[in-house]
């Protein structure tokens, strides 16, 4: 139990990562026929994985149903959204879900996501704005000479953004965009190499078994 509960999935990381790691670096055919065969074998195991998230996610929301948890009545929307979704899915115009989905928006599953998850979405993220805002004003306190230096520049930036700090003057926008193109551009790139360099360290720790946390049990 223990060997297919730990051992046997850290070799399977050691020896799919090392062989990811060499079909990228070997340009050989055989290296791009295993790559082209890792790729099928990815797409199995991710639909796999999609069945097992699903009954994950039904699992979860079934036992907030139980038990009455704090919100259980939206776990109601998500069968519902769930299983409406599904059976328009499969009815497909009414040509079965064994042919090829149409583009047409008369489509009842084109339908629902068009008319019902896109707005859903940017309401969702529309909302944001407002704790952003109040983010913002809780941020750009000059309490401290960072903290100034961030507020000057994002005040530039809004006015060079903007019309009226056209209108006002024709700095804004040259100093906006020159925030935008050389500072930010510059912190970007650092937060980004940053980020790879983390990946590359969390995957090595992951391939060689350091990293064990995927495996579950707290450890």
């Amino acid at each position: 139990m223990l060997f297919l509960r730990r051992t046997l999935p850290l070799l399977l990381a050691f020896i799919v990562g090392i062989i990811g790691i060499v079909v990228f670096y070997v340009p050989h055919s055989y290296s791009q026929m295993l790559e082209t065969e890792l790729g099928r074998w990815y797409r199995i195991i991710w639909a796999f994985a999609m069945l097992l998230g699903i009954y994950s996610l039904m699992r979860l929301h079934w036992s907030r149903i139980r038990r009455q948890q704090a919100g259980w009545g939206y776990s109601f929307l998500v069968f519902f959204g769930f299983g409406l979704m599904f059976i328009f899915s499969a009815y497909n115009s009414g040509n079965g879900p064994l042919v090829p989905r149409s583009n047409s928006p008369d489509d009842p599953f084109n339908w629902m996501f068009q008319y019902v998850q896109v707005p859903a979405d940017a309401t969702m993220f529309s909302i944001l704005a407002f704790f952003i805002a109040s983010a913002a004003y809780r941020t750009f306190r000059a309490r401290t000479p960072e903290a100034a230096i961030l507020l000057v520049s994002a005040i530039i930036v809004m006015l060079g953004r903007v019309p009226i700090g056209a209108a006002i003057s024709d700095v804004f926008p040259l100093l906006a965009g020159w925030l935008m193109d050389v500072p930010n551009l510059a912190a970007k790139r650092g937060i980004l190499l940053g980020v790879s360099l983390g990946m590359v360290a969390t995957s090595l720790r992951i391939i060689f078994g350091i990293e064990r946390s995927y495996l579950g049990g707290g450890e």
